[in-house]
């Protein structure tokens, strides 16, 4: 990371600690649901994705530069967290790997590079200036079991944030990547199902800030969380949750620092559920690595520049 970057950084990290940001109960938790959390936590300085059928922020206006940094080449580690993890039922972490083996590059991902910094304040088009988000190849860059003890039964966020600082420090790296922090089946944070499906933030480390996701067992949030969402399979959410947070997070690492609208959405966000039959709804794509349901990105460049929802760079 330069000099400048780290400077930046720093003040991203100063202006993260002031920011509370709680999340709200679903009314309408899918009956029937699977091990899905029902306790309410506050979180600070984390960006959720919302269950089905929670509010969720659609259309509206243009994402803006707020300043902050963006990942220029975006790299993620997947942390499978905890002894619980001998136990896979819905196998997870294959299609995790294979979706991220293959997203790099690919044209639903091609979206996020209109985005920058290194531009002005407010800014809604890049075009050629500035430092633009990457989509290279490669994205996965390695994988994690710390399971030599068992994770929390129902870890909170500070807990979580500290799982990512620790996996920042066995790889040694925090510029430009994702820690996505996974518990395992029966071993979700409370709210999860409820509140949330999962959630990106940051933590400060010695190594510079570090940007994680937290991304709980999917499948045991039922359709809450994506199964079956618009007839896509049992295991649609681990895809359609996993990219939401990874393309938020190319974008707006440091939540509320990159490119978010007006009322705090990020491209994600504007685009979560959409259903069959609509602009941007959620589908299959194919990668090299399989096909993988996902929700559609926030485009500003689409339909001339007045933004829309798409699965592939207009």
């Amino acid at each position: 990371m330069t000099k400048e970057r780290r400077s930046r950084a720093a003040v991203m990290a100063c202006t993260m600690l002031a920011v509370l940001g709680s999340v709200l109960v679903a009314s309408d938790l899918e009956a029937g649901s699977v091990a899905a959390d029902n306790g309410l936590e506050v979180l600070r300085g984390a960006h959720v994705m919302h269950v089905y059928r929670a509010h969720h922020q659609q259309g509206g206006t243009l994402l803006s530069y707020h300043g902050g940094l963006i990942q220029t080449a975006p790299m993620v580690y997947l942390v499978y967290w905890g002894s619980q993890w001998s136990s896979d039922p819905s196998g997870q972490v294959a299609v995790q790997k294979s979706f991220f083996q293959g997203v790099g590059s690919s044209f639903w991902n091609d979206s996020v590079t209109q985005y920058c910094e290194g531009v002005s304040t407010g800014t809604t088009q890049c075009g050629s200036a500035g430092t633009h988000v990457g989509n290279q190849p490669a994205v996965l860059a390695g994988v994690w079991f710390d399971n030599t003890n068992a994770a929390p039964t129902h870890p909170t966020q500070s807990q979580i944030a500290a799982e990512a600082v620790k996996a920042a420090t066995h790889f040694g790296i925090t510029a430009n990547i994702q820690f996505v922090v996974n518990t395992a089946s029966g071993n979700n944070s409370k709210g999860f199902g409820s509140q949330y499906c999962a959630y990106h933030s940051s933590a400060s480390s010695t190594l510079g800030e570090v940007a994680y996701t937290y991304m709980p067992y999917i499948t045991d949030a039922g359709a809450s969380c994506g199964a079956d969402f618009n007839g896509l399979g049992a295991k649609a959410g681990i895809t359609i949750v996993g990219g939401h947070e990874f393309a938020e997070s190319e974008t707006d690492p440091y939540p509320n620092t990159g490119w978010v609208d007006g009322s705090g959405a990020e491209n994600g966000d504007k685009c979560a559920w959409i259903v069959t039959g609509s602009q941007g709804a959620a589908a299959d794509i194919t990668l090299s690595t399989g096909s993988f349901p996902v929700q559609s990105l926030w485009s500003n460049g689409f339909n001339s520049g007045t933004g829309g929802c798409v699965l592939s760079s207009p």
